[in-house]
């Protein structure tokens, strides 16, 4: 017996944006959520999934398009996963970021004295603000061509760029990317080129063979330049002369490296990293402090709008001479480092052993004798023991990843019961669920979005706790 297909929403109008870059439009009341559109366009959608209560979908035809959309700038944007809103002014993403945050918060906007959400703030430039940038080698370039003769299919390339949208396994070759500054596009052209001109094999990610496999660019604001090459073999009389010709092509490269990855995965944070010219690590500095970094340090990418989202979390603090901190998920230390000099001491906690290592040498590096970091995963180190050992923290600075906090670390939190929680998320909706776990003994007083990643649906908030009074 045939399976019924699944039914088609004709002409459904896109009324919002929601959750990780899709948009929603209703149906009969039902809410039907796709990716690919913006707030007013009217399409057709291929149900592909239906839910309790909503549906998930493809559109099959644009009826009508929306009178926000603009013309992407870049070449690439409708087959890159990076870019997701080129296609609207940088103004009405940051009303869309708002929204998302309003969502988010929902619930929690119903508890009494809940704050107005402040409005978001902008980052200071929407194109070449990132500081990282990490290209893939591929054997075969995906081809966006969705008109192609199937008979006779279009001949594929060796490229160095993104993967597609959804499709891990395919890149697409990169002719310019507005992300981070042209010199490193003209890195990432020169290094190909030399690799094509010497035969040297471009990865294949389906067999894992070739030769190529990864480029990572890294600037600081102090003019600092790191390039990491990966490639897949330890072929010293291949890959010396490459490094060599790299070296002389940019002097402007201050921290030059490669690594051999023989893995199946792209992941070089447990490998070793070879220096081939110039400074073993490049420096950034945000207010005074210097930050030292490696070649798999983690730091925020968008170097200016984190100087903005560190001044304000300190500001939310309001640290005074006599306070104990504790920083969840500190990192290399970039917030822990800057409230060290207005409290009396200041306590890290991070799960990766190396972000630690480089956390105690920016403390070494600043003179900053007051902070002390520890490495472990959050939810098993940070325990009353700990608390007993560290000190009472009157107020707590975390920072977790997208995934929030554990629930075991909230209940720790209100064990703890600091004075003031300021919570720094890159998720609004698993920061509103925390909050959640914490609301009855704490009242959120500032909320304020900010604006990380332009062109994408990624959003920052900060949210001040204070403790309740008895």
């Amino acid at each position: 017996m045939a399976r019924n297909k699944k039914k088609i929403h004709q002409q459904v109008t896109i009324e919002g944006v929601a959750n990780s870059g899709t948009a929603f439009g209703r149906v009969e009341g039902k809410v039907v959520f796709t990716e690919g559109v913006i707030p007013g366009d009217i399409v057709d959608i291929q149900v592909a999934r239906k839910r309790n209560g909503y549906d998930t979908g493809y559109v099959t035809q644009f009826h009508t398009y929306s009178k926000l959309r603009v013309e992407p700038f870049c070449t690439h944007f409708d087959i890159c996963g990076g870019c997701t809103w080129q296609n609207v002014e940088y103004a009405t993403q940051l009303q869309f970021k708002q929204q998302l945050v309003d969502d988010a918060f929902r619930l929690l906007k119903r508890t009494p004295g809940f704050p107005e959400i402040l409005p978001i703030v902008a980052s200071p430039y929407d194109r070449y603000y990132r500081n990282k940038m990490e290209f893939t080698f591929t054997n075969g370039a995906y081809v966006h061509d969705p008109n192609y003769d199937k008979s006779n299919p279009p001949q594929k390339k060796p490229g160095c760029g993104f993967h597609v949208k959804g499709q891990f396994a395919n890149v697409f070759d990169i002719e310019r990317c507005y992300l981070q500054a042209s010199l490193s596009n003209e890195i990432r052209l020169s290094v190909k080129s030399y690799a094509l001109m010497h035969s040297l094999p471009f990865y294949d990610l389906r067999n894992h063979t070739g030769y190529m496999r990864n480029l990572i660019i890294r600037n600081t604001s102090l003019n600092h330049l790191m390039v990491i090459v990966v490639v897949a073999e330890d072929k010293p009389d291949v890959l010396l002369p490459m490094m060599q010709h790299i070296h002389h092509t940019f002097p402007e490269i201050t921290s030059l490296h490669y690594c051999i990855n023989t893995k199946k995965n792209d992941i070089i944070y447990d490998l070793d990293v070879t220096l081939f010219a110039g400074e073993p690590t490049m420096i950034e500095e945000i207010d005074g402090i210097r930050y030292q970094l490696g070649p798999r340090a983690f730091f925020q990418t968008n170097t200016e709008q984190a100087r903005n989202l560190y001044r304000r979390t300190l500001e939310l603090a309001q640290l005074k001479p006599d306070d104990e901190v504790y920083d969840l998920y500190t990192g290399l230390g970039s917030i822990a480092l800057l409230a060290a000099k207005h409290c009396k001491k200041v306590v890290g906690i991070e799960l990766v052993e190396a972000a630690i290592e480089d956390a105690r040498k920016n403390a070494s590096l600043n003179n900053i004798t007051n902070c002390a970091f520890y490495a472990g995963d959050m939810a098993k180190i940070f325990t009353e023991t700990f608390i007993e050992e560290n000190g009472r923290a009157n107020v707590v600075i975390t920072d977790p990843p997208r995934a929030g906090m554990h629930k075991d670390v909230c209940d720790q939190l209100l064990q703890l019961a600091p004075e003031k929680i300021v919570y720094v998320s890159c998720n609004p909706v698993t920061q509103a669920r925390d909050i959640q776990l914490l609301i009855n003994d704490y009242a959120v007083t500032v909320l304020q979005p900010f604006d990380q990643f332009p062109q994408t649906y990624h959003v920052e908030c900060i949210a001040l706790l204070e403790r309740r009074k008895a």
